[in-house]
């Protein structure tokens, strides 16, 4: 294996700061921006796996190419002070924050900022390559779901509120929330990670690296995969990281360790050596000599094997032959001498015993690094990163991966960000990162995190400067790494929201009506009793071509007998004709099975299924000159009341403050209605913190249209325009 020893730069790891004031911001101007718009749909091809050994599984399908959609900006966090390239500041530009040749590989349809894409992670890999990504990633960290027992539902509590507040945030409405509950057949699961890798594979650079995250449920398929997908000779490592201390849950064999499978793409990777301390335990037991000032030190053997016939190692010196034991020394005798002569040379007491050498315990700097980690420990319930995941990863973790496996300046891919730990450390450690995931409030949950660690890092920089204003792309020998960017856009691949929408209702309709999932049916979504169920796409109305594909469906079945149940959320009028038409000829015995509609707008049973009440928001915004006040008088979250009033028994917790409800408010000065530019931001430092409520932002002299997001605790937005 190829290594490029690099020094490895300090990082700043103070603890990222929230806002707790909202800050004056100072008026900018905006350049035209030179960035061109993602490509439209396309299709795109990849090269085919050559590695072995090669998995079969029922349904395994190469993927050679595949559609990439377009992307959508729906959000961009920029706050004025960081005077980013594509800005302006009142007066004039400042320094960029990196230099050009750091993103003379970046494509041009993206701005130079962080990427976070919301959306089926295949689909936004597609459409990274389509759109100038391809090769361009240096390091690449995945945590995909692993295990069907883990819970991947995040937790949350109310703020201000007793741990009895606690609620589910999956599941409260429709459009919102995906999870991943379907995907545990083994045939399905390899079939989704094996079309991912290959994704992976295409935009990964020749010198890059990934690393997938993993347990002992699904470790060995990964690693077959990984073989298959990038080669068997490509494996670097099998990292065993000790996640957990001894536990008293099993009848076996407890499992405390996760793995982590770390392949490069070719043999040139690059990787940086890191050390570690010696732990108290190794020092106590090795370095037990003093010297007669009080300075320890450890002896090592002062030979090593071979037998030299040529050269002074291989001679003898002070009466000791090396070749006596088939080794050699592992200096000349002219330099153990010299070592002898400024001490460094041991003389055990026992006569007759070899000479060693001295290490002193000053003078150690560490050890490097081995495949076993167990100085890393999980994240806590009090730890300041804690994001609420079940399965987030602690950020000591990700550092060690990143500053192993990149340098400053290049790309961090993870496309199943969960709660932003990957794009969090990136950005800490000045590289560039593009994070994604399919669940909405991995999103939100991300871009809170980052953008309270960009905020205290702009802080941190203006605090440096004499006059307090920030100045960016400064070094400096004493200066940890400076930010690659310090702005992050957010965007929607294929019009998600709407794609995703048959997904989480299969999810949602099966809760609901007690449906039992068949997750090994291609067709039928499950069972309802002895009855198949087939739940139609809910971005339309039951028809009666729906039910002709059922029909056609049972003609490949002809063993099939039992009878089929349709959901939907309405019908067309022609499909009851046509259900009774279906229902006589199984009386006259021409298909076996009855077929009965469950149609959830009307239906008494199930109706309130699709009962959601949005939440809403009373707020003030009035203009005083070049500023604008904006005051939130109410917020009422109805999928929030409906949780905790779920919840049994006299103490069940109450709602008396509208702010409990909301997790954080955005604010866009200049809203223009498709775009979310987030030029205030006011996310609570703690948990049980509120928002500020009440807040004043300058504004331009003509009419303008401000907006305010408000984000509840179970991930809902919503958004009060005005214009003022």
């Amino acid at each position: 294996m190829a290594k490029q020893q690099k020094k490895k730069n300090k990082s700043s790891d103070k603890s990222a700061a929230v806002y707790k004031k909202v800050r004056k911001t100072k008026k900018q101007t905006a350049v035209k921006s030179s960035v061109q718009q993602p490509q439209k749909q396309t299709t795109i091809e990849l090269s085919k796996a050559k590695g072995r050994p090669m998995l079969v599984w029922v349904g395994k399908k190469p993927l050679e190419r595949l559609t990439a959609f377009p992307a959508q900006k729906i959000e961009e966090f920029t706050p004025p002070d960081t005077r980013h390239p594509e800005l302006v500041s009142g007066s004039k530009m400042l320094k960029q924050v990196q230099h050009d040749e750091v993103w003379n590989d970046w494509s041009p349809h993206y701005p130079k900022t962080g990427l976070l894409f919301h959306g089926d992670n295949k689909e936004v890999l597609a459409h990274l390559l389509a759109n100038g990504f391809r090769g361009k990633v240096k390091l690449i960290y995945i945590d995909p779901p692993f295990d069907s027992g883990a819970d991947y539902v995040r937790k949350v509590n109310l703020r201000g509120m007793k741990a009895s507040s606690k609620i589910d945030a999956a599941n409260y409405t429709l459009g919102e929330q995906t999870q991943y509950t379907d995907i545990w057949t083994n045939d399905y699961y390899l079939q989704f990670m094996y079309d991912r890798l290959l994704l992976l594979k295409e935009l990964l650079c020749e010198d890059g690296s990934i690393y997938l995250h993993c347990d002992w449920h699904m470790s060995h398929f990964l690693r077959n995969l990984m073989d298959e997908v990038f080669g068997s000779n490509n494996i670097q490592n099998e990292i065993v990281w000790k996640r957990t201390s001894a536990r008293s849950d099993s009848k076996t064999f407890n499992h405390i360790h996760d793995s982590i499978l770390f392949y490069s793409k070719g043999d040139g990777l690059v990787f940086n050596q890191l050390l570690v301390s010696h732990d108290e335990d190794y020092l106590e037991r090795y370095y037990i000599y003093k010297e007669p000032d009080g300075r320890r030190f450890a002896t090592i053997d002062a030979t090593q094997s071979g037998i030299t016939k040529s050269g002074e190692s291989g001679k003898p010196w002070r009466g000791f032959d090396p070749s006596s034991k088939g080794n050699h020394w592992k200096f000349g005798i002219s330099e153990l001498q010299k070592l002898e002569k400024v001490g460094r040379i041991y003389w055990p007491e026992k006569e007759g015993g070899w000479p060693r050498l001295k290490s002193y315990l000053d003078e150690v700097k560490g050890m490097y690094i081995q495949s076993i980690w167990t100085d890393i420990k999980t994240v806590n319930s009090q730890a300041a990163e804690r994001g609420d995941y079940p399965t987030q990863k602690p950020e000591a973790l990700l550092e060690r991966i990143v500053n192993s496996s990149s340098n400053p300046g290049d790309i961090v891919l993870d496309c199943f960000i969960g709660s932003g730990t990957t794009a969090a450390v990136a950005q800490k450690l000045g590289r560039r990162w593009i994070g994604c995931d399919i669940n909405k409030g991995a999103i939100q949950t991300t871009s809170k995190r980052l953008q309270t660690i960009i905020t205290e890092q702009i802080e941190e920089e203006k605090k440096k400067s004499h006059q307090g204003k920030l100045e960016l792309g400064e070094d400096s020998k004493t200066q940890p790494i400076l930010p690659a960017q310090y702005s992050f856009s957010v965007y929607r691949v294929n019009d998600y929201d709407l794609q995703i929408q048959h997904n989480e209702a299969v999810n949602l309709a099966c809760e609901h009506i007690g449906i039992t999932r068949t997750k090994t049916d291609s067709f039928f979504e499950g069972t309802l009793g002895k009855k198949l169920v087939k739940i139609v796409p809910f971005n339309h109305p039951v028809t009666q071509l729906d039910l002709e594909q059922i029909k056609n469906e049972l003609k490949v079945r002809p063993n099939e007998t039992r009878d089929i149940t349709v959901v939907a959320l309405g019908k067309e009028l022609a499909t009851d004709a046509w259900l009774a038409e279906w229902n006589k000829m199984r009386k006259a015995k021409e298909f076996p099975n009855k077929m009965e509609l469950i149609e959830l707008r009307t239906d008494k049973k199930y109706g309130k299924f699709i009962e959601h009440k949005p939440a809403s928001a009373k707020v003030s915004i009035k203009r005083e000159k070049e500023k604008a006040k904006i005051v939130i008088e109410n917020f009422i979250s109805p999928a929030i009341i409906e949780r905790l009033g779920q919840q049994e028994g006299p103490l069940r917790p109450q709602i008396t403050d509208w702010h409990s409800m909301v997790d954080c408010v955005m604010i866009d000065p200049n809203y223009d209605g498709k775009v979310f530019t987030i030029a205030l931001s006011d996310v609570p430092e703690k948990k049980n913190d509120f928002v500020i409520g009440e807040y004043e932002i300058p504004i331009a002299k003509n009419k303008t249209t401000v907006a305010v997001k408000i984000i509840d605790m179970l991930g809902e937005e919503v958004i009060v325009a005005e214009e003022v």
